[in-house]
C-alpha cells in the first residue's frame, strides 16, 4: 500500500518559542493538517466518517525532532499509510523544510470507534474501498 500526500504550511510566529523554533507540541497539529489533507485529496474527510458513525481518536503519538523549524518557514507535510487498516489506522508523516532538509518524523496511530457505542470497530468498507481505489493508482 503505497499512498502519499504532500500539503505544505508556513510556520506562523505564534508557533514558535523564545528560542525562535518551532514548539515541539505544534508538530501533532502538523502531523493532523497532513491527514486532514490526505484523506481530503482522497475524497473522504473525518466529518463525512463521523456523519457515517465513525469517529477516529488518537491512540498513539511519536514524534521524532531532527533538526528545528523556525518562523516564517515553508514546510512540506509528506503523509502515508504505513499499512493496511484493520481497527486502526497507523500514519507516517515526514516534514522537510524548503531546502528538502528533513526535520522531523512521526507516526500516529488511530482507532476507528463506533460513535453509538464508543468501541473499536474494524475499518468500515467504504473507507476500505476508498484506500484501494487510490492505492490502484499509485
Amino acid at each position: 500500500m503505497l499512498i502519499k500526500n504532500s500539503t505544505q504550511i508556513r510556520v506562523r510566529y505564534a508557533e514558535t518559542d523564545q528560542m525562535g523554533v518551532v514548539y515541539n507540541g505544534n508538530y501533532a497539529q502538523y502531523f493532523e493538517i497532513g491527514r486532514v489533507e490526505m484523506l481530503r485529496s482522497m475524497g473522504t474527510t473525518y466529518k463525512m466518517m463521523e456523519a457515517s458513525g465513525v469517529m477516529l481518536p488518537v491512540r498513539k503519538l511519536e514524534i521524532n525532532f531532527i533538526k528545528p523549524a523556525a518562523y516564517d518557514d515553508l514546510l512540506t507535510i509528506f503523509t502515508y499509510i504505513k499499512e493496511q487498516p484493520t481497527t486502526k489506522l497507523i500514519f507516517g508523516h515526514e516534514i522537510f523544510n524548503e531546502s528538502g532538509t528533513l526535520l522531523t518524523t512521526g507516526t500516529v496511530q488511530l482507532v476507528f470507534v463506533s460513535i453509538e457505542t464508543g468501541r473499536p470497530i474494524k475499518a468500515p468498507n467504504a473507507f476500505l474501498e476508498v484506500l484501494q481505489q487510490h492505492d490502484d493508482e499509485a
